[in-house]
């Protein structure tokens, strides 16, 4: 079963990263959600984090490893969020099973196809040879030629850790992401349609989501409502965290 932080009681809140992502992303949230009566519950999806490393890596399985995860802890219904390929997760399990979920929120992702785009990142992370490095800086040093935004680097640095109390390694199972990468871009199946209440989060200087892609979140989602995170991009959460939770929290009152 996938590994997961658990913080809070009340309701449950079920909570999905993005890619290359994992719970630890979502801490500071998840603290102010449990205040507010909330049992929080942070995933690491298959292939991220400290959940298990596997060659199958789509959309289908990881929607299985949410069920099989939430069955187990005995959760009948409950609130959904997904940021990113997390929010990809949540569309698709949403679909699959409405009757699980009490609002679904969707954070700076559309349903449409996405074109493999973090190839900065991927080279970034493929420069990285362990072998030969012996300390966090030096690790930083490589991917900083090619990652030059500085919260992006940070985000990336998470995922390092120690292997042995002499070498690194990284947390989630890049050997699988070289080989596919196509699956995180991969649209909502047309015939996938969630009445339930839904709301699409965007980072105003994110261009995830765009005007064009109001049509067909309507189409699959037809009781969605947009709201837009100021002075964010597509970590909105955490770049405008307050108005993130803000916005989230009115809108499951």
């Amino acid at each position: 079963m996938i590994y997961s932080k658990i913080e809070g009681s009340g309701s449950p809140f079920v909570i999905i990263h993005g890619f290359l992502g994992m719970s630890d992303n979502w801490k500071t949230l998840a603290t102010q959600f449990a205040a507010e009566g909330f049992e929080m519950h942070l995933l690491d999806m298959r292939n991220h984090g400290r959940s298990f490393h596997s060659n199958e890596f789509n959309y289908d399985v990881m929607v299985q490893d949410v069920l099989e995860y939430v069955t187990e802890k005995k959760i009948d219904q409950f609130i959904l969020l997904g940021h990113s390929m997390g929010g990809k997760i949540a569309m698709n399990f949403a679909c699959d099973y409405p009757e699980k979920i009490e609002k679904l929120i969707i954070a700076d992702i559309a349903p449409r196809e996405y074109q493999p785009h973090h190839q900065d990142v991927m080279q970034a992370l493929n420069a990285v040879d362990f072998s030969k490095i012996n300390s966090r800086k030096h690790i930083e040093e490589v991917m900083q030629d090619y990652v030059k935004d500085y919260g992006t680097l940070q985000f990336l640095m998470k995922n390092v850790h120690r292997v042995t109390p002499e070498s690194f390694g990284f947390r989630f199972n890049l050997e699988v992401f070289n080989s596919n990468d196509r699956a995180i871009g991969e649209a909502l199946s047309e015939n996938k349609k969630f009445a339930g209440s839904t709301l699409f989060l965007k980072g105003d200087k994110s261009k995830y989501i765009q005007e064009s892609d109001l049509e067909d979140i309507h189409y699959h989602f037809p009781n969605a409502i947009l709201e837009i995170i100021s002075n964010s991009g597509h970590w909105l959460h955490a770049e405008n965290p307050s108005e993130f939770f803000e916005k989230t929290i009115q809108f499951i009152n």
